[in-house]
């Protein structure tokens, strides 16, 4: 099971014009990944998800020079051994922060691919969870900031097709248009559908104490990163405005940071991404150190085969919460890179893959189809 090979590939896949959706960090104009394939000896392969970044070429290269150097020849099986190596001679001690983070991420996701296939079991199996039917929320990259009027309707669109739940973006234009939007769509709804909101880091202190009453009304499951993450300090002050969840974790990399996110009792709700945070090896101890405090675990999900294993891990784990399902009008890497494609069933769940690994065939085509390219993915 030694590792012979470890290839990174930056994948762009523009967004048409139709189909774009504003967030608080602009609008989204092109998806950016780097998936990670991983080769051993015996002819295993697996396949991982890096996140973006906004600098996925930068990502991929790490990947492909630094971090390959270090592993390859290892046990594919040895993942905390991996995992340990990459820590002791790059993140812990030469830095690359976040940038390390999301690109051993792919490496380790790739390696419990391998894991998975060598047994012959499903991930979740092999981290001795069981098939689950686990709650899925309307996300990714939908509902954005838009009119009320037509934000009700992709609301009323998503409720109609199972989703008992859904995440609203906001920190666009005003805090003023944030409540208005909320309050349309909780007055559409009724009580019965649990509203979520996410200002991606866009709220000042000010803003989040004017909007946490009105969200408290509206009976808001929680807001998420209204500050960026290593601002502590205002989450901690924002936290005694109202009594609305914070949540936050995607952009918090391995279990150092995130043991001050929790010691600090800066948020409510967890939310590390499997491609973010240093892989699933990294997940599943964030989330038993945060199984200690009672916090729940609500990952953070990208494209298509972060989307897959993170249904792996939730079946996994005791306090797992919500699916991240990506909802965009159009992904071609949520709908034609895996097969099977990512499916909400119609009572708004999703139950893992039972095919081994990460339970996802990669399609190749398409990755050499949609190379990187440059250019921001948000304006």
């Amino acid at each position: 099971m030694k590792i012979v090979e470890i290839k990174a590939y930056p994948v762009t896949v523009p967004v048409p014009p139709e189909h774009r959706v504003r967030l608080g960090i602009g609008t989204m104009v092109k998806r950016d990944i780097v998936f990670v394939k991983v080769t051993t000896a015996s002819g295993l392969v697996g396949w991982g998800e890096s996140h973006h970044g906004r600098a996925h070429l930068a990502i991929a290269t790490l990947v492909n020079t630094t971090l390959r150097q270090l592993v390859t020849g290892m046990d594919a099986t040895d993942v905390n051994g991996v995992w340990s190596k990459i820590y002791k001679f790059q993140l812990g001690s030469h830095g690359m922060g976040s940038a390390c983070a999301m690109a051993m991420s792919g490496i380790d996701m790739a390696l419990w691919d391998i894991r998975g296939k060598a047994v012959g079991w499903p991930l979740y199996k092999l981290l001795g969870g069981r098939s689950r039917r686990v709650p899925a929320y309307a996300g990714g990259i939908s509902l954005g900031i838009q009119p009320p009027a037509s934000l009700v309707e992709e609301a009323k669109d998503f409720a109609a097709r199972g989703f008992r739940a859904m995440k609203l973006r906001i920190g666009g234009d005003s805090v003023t248009a944030d409540i208005a939007r909320v309050e349309a769509v909780r007055a559409a709804l009724g009580p019965d559908i649990d509203l979520l909101t996410d200002a991606n880091t866009g709220y000042s202190l000010g803003d989040a104490r004017r909007a946490m009453p009105a969200f408290a009304a509206c009976a808001v499951g929680w807001l998420e990163e209204p500050f960026p993450g290593h601002d502590y300090r205002l989450y901690r002050q924002a936290k005694g405005f109202a009594p609305v969840p914070l949540a936050a974790g995607e952009n918090h990399y391995t279990r150092f940071e995130f043991s001050r996110l929790i010691e600090e009792e800066a948020v409510d709700i967890l939310q590390p991404d499997l491609s973010k945070c240093g892989g699933i090896t990294e997940a599943l101890k964030i989330a038993a150190m945060a199984s200690a405090y009672k916090l729940p675990i609500h990952l953070h999900s990208s494209q298509g085969i972060n989307q897959m294993a993170s249904v792996q891990v939730l079946s996994t784990i005791e306090n797992g919460g919500y699916f991240e399902a990506d909802c965009s009008l159009n992904n071609p890497l949520r709908d034609e890179l895996i097969d099977p494609p990512i499916r909400i069933q119609a009572d708004g769940t999703i139950s893992p893959s039972e095919k081994p690994g990460i339970g996802v065939d990669v399609n190749e085509d398409m990755i050499f189809h949609f190379p990187g390219t440059e250019g921001p993915a948000y304006v």
